[in-house]
């Protein structure tokens, strides 16, 4: 009888638990995502970086260049972007063997956006036995896209800190 008495209230209190935390992780999914950054300043243009989450592709983080230095590391599923002055920049990404399509020119005028995707270039260098494990090089290319297909993919992606590798 006693425990009759307290399975009712705990089963009760339980349920409204999960139900707290539904509704909590349903906010947080309506939150803002990166696309909701603020505009980059007038007098500055911005680069965003970023690549899909696809479980069949490498979890590599190949480095990512501005004019020749590291500005951040590509992850799966994740974007950055760096505010710089605007003008003329090279793009580009880090990989195994060269492909003309690893850099881009960019000129970007003051207070606007480029968006560059991240692409695995993938079976390019790979080999082995027959019954070994073998080996894959990982290989990357850098597109630029425009902001009405970037932005839907950059929002279903986390926003990663684009901190300079160490």
């Amino acid at each position: 009888m006693v425990i009759d008495r307290l399975a009712r209230p705990l089963t009760l209190a339980g349920i409204g638990g999960v139900m707290a935390l539904v509704a909590g992780c349903t906010q947080m999914a309506t939150s803002a995502g990166p696309v909701a950054a603020s505009p980059p300043s007038p007098q500055l243009a911005r680069v965003w970086f970023y690549r899909d989450l696809n479980p069949n592709e490498s979890l590599a983080e190949p480095y990512v260049r501005i004019d020749g230095a590291v500005v951040g590391a590509s992850e799966p599923g994740g974007a950055f972007y760096r505010d710089l002055a605007p003008g003329r920049h090279r793009l580009s990404v880090d990989s195994y063997a060269e492909d003309r399509n690893q850099a881009r020119d960019v000129d970007v005028p003051p207070g606007r956006e480029v968006f560059a995707k991240i692409l695995p270039l993938d079976d390019f260098v790979e080999g082995g036995g027959e019954y070994s494990g073998g080996y894959h090089r990982n290989n990357y290319v850098l597109w630029l896209y425009p902001a009405e297909v970037a932005r839907p993919a950059i929002a279903r992606s986390h926003l990663a800190a684009a901190a300079v590798p160490r």
